[in-house]
């Protein structure tokens, strides 16, 4: 048996220069030689490699603007769902300052002026995307009702709002104010 020997470097710490290695691998026996891959293989390997990252990075990219799109869409969301609650009790005092106008024809003009204003402020908050709930006559739901009272009733069926004693608000279908209603007991039982 012959013994195979590869030459090493005449220092330990230096690595063998490329060339070297390359010589050894084929002076080995052919059982164990491994076949390398040509270098426009690995060029195509990597080339791969490097377009699979590419098109992964460029589509992180897109979904993180995306998601900060929404993120942002949502935060202005919120900061209009917090001016709009605190107009609501605005738009309640016009509704009753112009019920109460009603009953005085010598502040006819005044009334007139007011309800433009009232009419002008809600068309702005339903731009906003805010929706007035005014339930009479629906069937009572407590995911937007707020029952305060029973009452019988002969024209109303059981369960069906009656009367809306304060209206219900909803943002970019989201309930900010439940409505307050009165709820049919239905007719009064002898």
């Amino acid at each position: 048996m012959t013994d195979h020997k590869t030459e090493q470097p005449k220092e330990a710490d230096e690595p063998a220069p490329a060339e070297e290695v390359e010589t050894v691998v084929e002076d080995a026996p052919e059982a164990e030689v491994t076949p390398e891959e040509t270098p426009l293989e690995k060029a195509q390997k990597e080339a791969t490699e490097m377009k699979t990252r590419y098109l992964r990075s460029v589509a992180d990219l897109e979904n993180y603007r995306k998601r900060i799109a929404r993120e942002k869409q949502e935060i202005i969301r919120s900061a209009a769902a917090n001016v709009v609650e605190s107009l609501l009790p605005v738009l309640d005092n016009m509704k009753l300052g112009l019920q109460a106008a009603e009953n005085h024809p010598e502040a006819k003009d005044v009334t007139i002026g007011f309800k433009m204003v009232d009419d002008q402020l809600k068309r702005s908050l339903k731009e906003q995307g805010l929706e007035e709930l005014i339930p009479d006559g629906e069937v009572f739901d407590p995911n937007f009702h707020e029952c305060i009272s029973h009452q019988p009733s002969a024209d109303v069926e059981e369960d069906k709002v009656i009367q809306t004693v304060r209206a219900g608000y909803r943002l970019n279908d989201r309930l900010i104010r439940a409505a307050n209603v009165i709820v049919s007991s239905g007719p009064e039982k002898a």
